[in-house]
């Protein structure tokens, strides 16, 4: 036990994307590519194709399929809300 750092497990848990209206960790993906639902407090959003901060564009289809939803120019959210 000397020297050894003990962790918790709940430090490695990932929940999945955080909620842009609430802040939790349960955005869920829904059966329409690029659409998301927050479990927690039911807001919808859409991926944006723009970036609605600088305006880089990127492709909606592969942004779904990896669940990245920032923008890779400036770590903005691409989701907008519907």
């Amino acid at each position: 036990m000397d020297g050894e750092k003990k962790t918790s497990g709940a430090a490695d848990v990932n929940l999945g994307p955080l909620c842009p209206n609430c802040g939790e960790p349960w955005l869920r993906s829904t059966n329409l590519p690029g659409r998301y639902r927050c479990v927690n407090c039911l807001h919808r959003f859409e991926l944006a194709s723009v970036c609605p901060n600088c305006g880089e564009h990127s492709t909606i289809v592969r942004m779904s399929s990896t669940a990245i939803v920032k923008c890779n120019n400036c770590g903005d959210s691409m989701l907008q809300p519907i």
